[in-house]
């Protein structure tokens, strides 16, 4: 059987005689409230002249000066950088190009180079990958972050994010996933020549983390004995590394799951080319540069293959300033906002000034 709503009734939003006892249907209408019915006060701008024009002008002489102490403070900090991948013929790691992962014997290459100016305050090594995607999905996701945050259970169960590097000859991967699988382990030995001596430049190892990826995301498993063996006793190495990660390193407080280059390395990249924090070396005193003008040389166990990838490694010395790192951009986006805005505002102001005042009414003849 058929309804018929006439048109007062679907405008009242219940048809006749259907709803509550009495004919009186629940209305659809929305309550008559000042938010409901949408006469909240509002403040909508009028864009004059007036108003216009000074911002402009504003945003150009703040945005221009504030471009310009970014750029220089920039261009102030000191950066050397090189590229040990080898893959010139006359690089001297170019005979370990073709290495892979753990060739027995290392293979060793130095590269001599010479610094103009010295590195005044404390100095930030660095390792650079490019062509290196840590930003894929799969990649990212690999990994056991209640494993890493020391978890018994997952310890010996990891997660099936990790898969295919979640078991190797049926014991569980400590660490598990690919990004560990992956970890960066070549080794910089950095020296400085004076007088045909090759003098050592102490590096620092600790303090490359961030405080809370060391002290809160990562630990390594409890148990009734602080031997990290016995801790990871069931478990085996990642695939790709040639040592277990309980040995790391000889310090406690900087093995296992807590090590400060293998906490760095899980930290991924969002770009594929990146660079990560491997050394700090720190200034003894006010009275000399960090690393003096002069000649040096890096030592440079090559472990990690490249080349199958075209990827390219690089080993970075900086300073930092306020705002971090060396980038110009930054300031150079200020400096092209600033004057876009500024000369926006000086093309308006002359359009203003000879159009403004002209009359734009029409005469209507009668």
């Amino acid at each position: 059987m058929a309804v018929n709503y006439n048109a007062k009734e679907e405008a009242d939003g219940h048809p006749s005689g259907v709803g509550a006892p009495g004919g009186a249907g629940k209305s659809r209408k929305p309550d008559n409230t000042a938010f409901k019915q949408q006469r909240l006060p509002a403040w909508q701008p009028i864009l004059t002249a007036g108003t216009v024009l000074p911002a402009f002008f504003i945003i150009g002489l703040i945005f221009i000066p504030i471009g310009i102490g970014i750029f220089v403070t920039s261009n102030n900090i000191r950066e050397y950088e090189i590229d040990y991948t080898g893959t010139d013929s006359s690089s001297p790691c170019n005979k370990c190009l073709n290495v892979s992962w753990n060739s027995t014997p290392p293979c060793t290459c130095t590269i001599n180079f010479t610094l103009d100016q010295a590195f005044e305050t404390n100095v930030f090594m660095y390792y650079g990958l490019s062509n290196f995607y840590q930003n894929h999905r799969r990649y990212v996701k690999s990994r056991d972050d209640s494993q890493l945050n020391g978890d018994n259970s997952s310890l010996l169960h990891p997660s099936k994010e990790c898969e295919p590097y979640s078991t190797n000859e049926n014991k569980p991967i400590a660490p598990c996933g690919a990004i560990a699988n992956s970890m960066f382990n070549d080794t910089l030995e950095l020296f400085r020549i004076d007088n045909e001596t090759r003098i050592p430049i102490t590096l620092n190892k600790k303090g490359i983390a961030w405080w809370t990826d060391k002290n809160v995301k990562f630990r390594n498993p409890s148990g009734n004995t602080n031997n990290l063996t016995a801790l990871f006793q069931g478990t085996t190495k990642p695939v790709n590394w040639p040592k277990p990660v309980y040995m790391l390193d000889s310090e406690a407080d900087n093995n296992g799951f807590i090590n400060e280059d293998f906490i760095v390395w899980m930290r991924t990249a969002a770009l594929p080319t990146f660079r990560k924090l491997y050394r700090l070396i720190e200034r003894k005193n006010n009275f000399q540069p960090t690393l003096p003008a002069g000649k040096y040389s890096l030592d440079i166990t090559y472990n990690y293959p490249v080349h199958s990838f075209d990827g390219r490694k690089r080993m970075i010395l900086s300073t930092i300033s306020w705002m971090g790192g060396k980038n110009p951009f930054l300031g150079i986006a200020y400096i092209t906002v600033g004057s876009i805005c500024f000369f926006l505002g000086v093309v308006l102001l002359v359009i203003h000034h000879k159009y403004g005042n002209r009359n734009t009414s029409a005469d209507i003849p009668n």
